[in-house]
């Protein structure tokens, strides 16, 4: 049986930025009141152009130079993403069709900002089944396009962008485990209105709505004890891991999860500051920054994790 082994990332953020600042004129909050709540200086918003496929596409390439792998050679595509381009086809069937990998699978996975993880543990089975050799495993988030901009409490938090990787089979250790679960009895917390159904109701259009306090409380409980469960599950303590890439949602998470796993924060891979919270896409591009800087080396041991609206979590502990 092989083993399922990252071999490329890459990532995508739209060119334009939004500052705290930018906020400030259309609605009451201020720079200092964003950060102080959420780590969030910035995010990046997509251009009237630029779809979730598009960026996925950038994403997806950068991984594929990175591996050395080239896009006919996919044989499973797999796309988390809660802001697709259409109800159907899947954003992955349109990915597919413009890498030109030929027939492969290719499906969504819609698991809020846990759709990543998911995947990844989708595409670590394919792969340990033998029904996969090389596969693609995307997160996207057009988030900016299911904003309400009068709503303070979600619109300053979310960002656009898409992070990728290429994983192989191999007969080096490469994913060690993936972990994933959920909760529905807290879909009220964080969810987007069904935009079909409502708009035959009202006209109304699919906005975000998030109850802030709750879904802190949840995240750094569920968080925590997540990462327990992973480490238990693999034989290893806390000082086996090498690295944190966990979902960049509030710096107070993160915070709590790192101080969980007696981490410094220098071992803690944050991006949350400069992309605001991109939900899927946040542990991919993570992931990419911190390989292509050099902060994550080969053989090192990383714990990424992620919570979302379901309420949906996970966790995957890989050797890079």
């Amino acid at each position: 049986m092989f083993n399922a082994r990252i071999t490329g990332t890459g990532s995508y953020l739209p060119e334009k930025i939004v500052s705290n600042k930018d906020f400030e004129s259309i609605l009451d909050t201020s720079d200092e009141w964003i950060y102080a709540r959420t780590g969030i200086k910035q995010r990046h918003v997509i251009a009237p152009h630029e779809t979730t496929s598009s960026m996925a596409e950038i994403a997806a390439n950068n991984a594929l130079q990175a591996a050395g792998v080239d896009a006919s050679e996919i044989d499973l595509i797999i796309v988390g993403t809660s802001t697709p381009d259409r109800v159907f086809p899947s954003t992955a069937c349109l990915l597919q069709n413009k890498l030109g990998t030929g027939d492969c699978v290719a499906f969504d996975v819609q698991a809020a900002c846990s759709g990543f993880i998911y995947g990844l543990g989708i595409a670590n089975q394919f792969i340990k089944a033998g029904g996969a050799k090389k596969a693609l495993i995307i997160g996207a988030e057009a988030n900016s396009r299911i904003m309400n901009y009068e709503d303070r409490t979600t619109c300053v938090i979310f960002g656009d962008g898409a992070g990728a990787v290429v994983v192989e089979a191999s007969e080096e250790t490469g994913i060690l485990s993936t972990h994933m679960n959920s909760d529905g009895q807290y879909q009220d917390l964080l969810y987007v209105n069904n935009p079909i159904k409502d708009q035959k109701q009202d006209g109304a259009q699919a906005y975000m709505t998030m109850h802030g306090n709750d879904v802190y409380k949840v995240a750094v409980k569920t968080l925590s004890r997540i990462v327990d469960e992973t480490l238990e599950a693999n034989g290893m303590v806390k000082s086996d891991v090498d690295w944190l890439i966990p979902h960049q949602a509030n710096i107070r998470i993160i915070n709590s999860v790192a101080k969980k796993l007696k981490m410094p924060m220098d071992k803690v891979v944050v991006t949350i500051a400069e992309q605001g919270n991109t939900s899927a896409a946040s542990v991919p591009l993570a992931l990419d920054k911190a390989v292509r800087d050099g902060r994550i080396k080969p053989g090192e041991t990383v714990l990424m994790e992620a919570f979302g609206g379901g309420f949906v979590w996970g966790s995957a502990l890989v050797t890079m």
